[in-house]
């Protein structure tokens, strides 16, 4: 089978008569490069016969490694009259059944020619095809600026991409300026923007935004489950909300001992016994609500007797932290069976399900803590499942995994760490330079009575509140600096050591400041605060 007519790649190459059928016999056949399009040959090739790469195409690094190119089976006859090269280098043909196959090598990035070239007799044909492609391994650049948030007005996403990539902001393609540039407005109120840049390969860049823009400012005293069932002890959290001394309450989703205080539906909650109705968290919510406040829920993560226990015995033992024996890990004064595997997947899961559920119920916050490893020398605990991650990396995995799943809803995500993990991220495998990266705030416990003699130079740090205090937070301000993250502080309303009085509250209040951070959590385990020491919040 032969060509029925004849093209022509330039205007001086037009025959003076007209070619008979048959006298293109003499050709090398119909040769075809994959996809080819029109290319340079003089004569059409056969459809069904092309494979390979096309003329102008720009493949990534994935259809780079795996492309190939043929020659049609009419050309087979005339393989010694055929060369190929790519870039000017010889390259070889091998027989793939009835086709030709060129046999490419690794392409870098770049430009390519493919050049296949026949010998022949007939005048004024042209046995030459050239096919020009590139390869294109490099993501495109994108580069999104923080937006300007306003109250009651849609916020406006801008930023700047490669110039031949296509923007989307939520899966809506948006239009790009010849520079780049691009402008749109999601309304008011949007949790997350995802923005995502393909170019012509088909590399990918993408980029979460928060259009919420910075935590607003939160002033919140801590309450437990069961806590939340005394008249007294609710009714003075919420009589400090109504007057204006308090805008949050953080009530615990899932507590120390593991256990939910709501009837939550989480299958595996409700599997182990942790789902414990305490309280309804419809209703909750409603009622701070109601009294001018936000709720904040605390889902305490990795310290899970609960689930622990239960994995224990359900013989799941990868969910727990374990010694270099397989036995479980003591996690010191909490006790064995104390502290789960942060690395399982189940694990991961139970809890992200938590915050979950928890913002679909409503809570404005979802606050993690015990978000870490156990105490103790990492040589004494195994985490089943990490693979080479690193304990920090693994942790901030989860927490971003964790914000991924709260993207399509309005709560803010917070990370309560120690007041050492500012500058020893490994002691217990909570790095802040990295959680800033994938939280609405970091919550430093940098309560007095849990500092050691001299830290930050303070001899007795029970009884230096402000200094303490405000040299630790300092070094938290210096590791948010540049990112939309803040730092609210728990503060120390409780005593253990030292007695502490309004004076002493007021005091880490006043330090937080000092580093321009007017946000707080109180932590009292019995929920009983001195609203002597705050000020009442101005009202706008």
């Amino acid at each position: 089978m032969f060509p029925t007519r004849i093209a022509h790649s330039s205007p001086s190459l037009r025959p003076r008569r007209r070619v008979r059928r048959g006298a293109l016999k003499a050709t090398a056949g119909a040769l075809a490069l994959a996809g080819a399009g029109v290319g340079a040959w003089t004569f059409l090739a056969r459809g069904p016969d092309i494979q390979g790469v096309s003329d102008g195409a720009v493949l990534d690094g994935r259809a780079a490694a795996k492309v190939s190119a043929y020659l049609a089976a009419d050309a087979a006859g005339d393989r010694n009259k055929l060369r190929a090269t790519l870039d000017g280098a010889a390259i070889p043909l091998t027989t793939d059944g009835a086709r030709l196959k060129l046999a490419l090598p690794h392409l870098k990035e770049g430009r390519h020619t493919l050049v296949v070239a026949a010998g022949g007799s007939l005048p004024f044909v042209s046995s030459r095809q050239v096919v020009g492609f590139s390869v294109d391994t490099t993501a495109p650049e994108l580069h999104v600026a923080d937006p300007v948030i306003k109250n009651a007005e849609p916020v406006t996403i801008t930023g700047k991409a490669s110039t031949d990539a296509q923007v989307s902001v939520n899966g809506k393609r948006v239009p790009v300026d010849k520079a780049g540039a691009f402008r749109i407005k999601v309304p008011k109120g949007t949790p997350f923007v995802k923005v995502t840049a393909v170019d012509r390969a088909g590399n990918t860049t993408t980029k979460d935004v928060s259009a919420r823009g910075r935590r607003p400012m939160v002033r919140a005293a801590h309450i437990t489950a069961i806590g939340w069932g005394d008249d007294t002890l609710r009714g003075d959290i919420l009589a400090l909300v109504r007057s204006g001394k308090l805008n949050a309450v953080e009530l615990d989703v899932k507590d120390e001992d593991g256990e939910v205080g709501y009837a939550s539906q989480v299958p595996l909650a409700r599997q182990i016994g942790a789902a414990k109705g305490y309280y309804d968290a419809r209703k909750a919510i409603a009622e701070i609500h109601a009294a001018g406040a936000q709720a904040i829920g605390r889902i305490v993560a990795f310290r899970d007797p609960k689930l622990a226990s239960a994995s224990w015995e359900s013989g799941k033992r990868d969910r727990l932290v374990l010694t270099p024996g397989g036995e479980p890990y003591d996690g010191g004064h909490y006790g064995a069976l104390s502290f789960t595997n942060f690395a399982d997947p189940a694990v991961r899961k139970y809890n992200q399900d938590l915050a979950v559920e928890a913002a679909r119920l409503g809570f404005d916050d979802i606050l993690y803590d015990y978000v870490r490893r156990p105490d103790g020398p990492l040589r004494d605990m195994r985490f089943p499942g990490i693979g080479t991650a690193t304990p920090e990396q693994s942790i901030t995995s989860f927490v971003a995994d964790t914000r991924t799943a709260l993207r399509p809803h309005p709560a803010y995500l917070g990370v309560s760490v120690f007041g050492i993990a500012a500058t020893r991220p490994t002691e217990i495998a909570q790095d802040i330079g990295s959680l800033v990266k994938v939280t609405d705030y970091i919550a430093p416990m940098v309560y007095p009575s849990h500092w050691g003699p001299g830290e930050y130079g303070v001899a007795e740090p029970d009884t230096a509140p402000y200094a303490i205090v405000q040299r630790s937070l300092a070094d938290f301000a210096r590791q948010a600096k540049g990112t939309q993250t803040e730092i609210i502080p728990w503060l120390q309303d409780f005593s253990m050591g030292s007695t502490y009085g309004p004076a002493e509250v007021a005091e880490q209040i006043k330090a937080a400041a000092a580093n321009k951070m007017s946000s707080f959590i109180l932590w009292n385990a019995g929920a009983r605060y001195q609203g002597e020491a705050l000020q009442q919040i101005a009202k706008h």
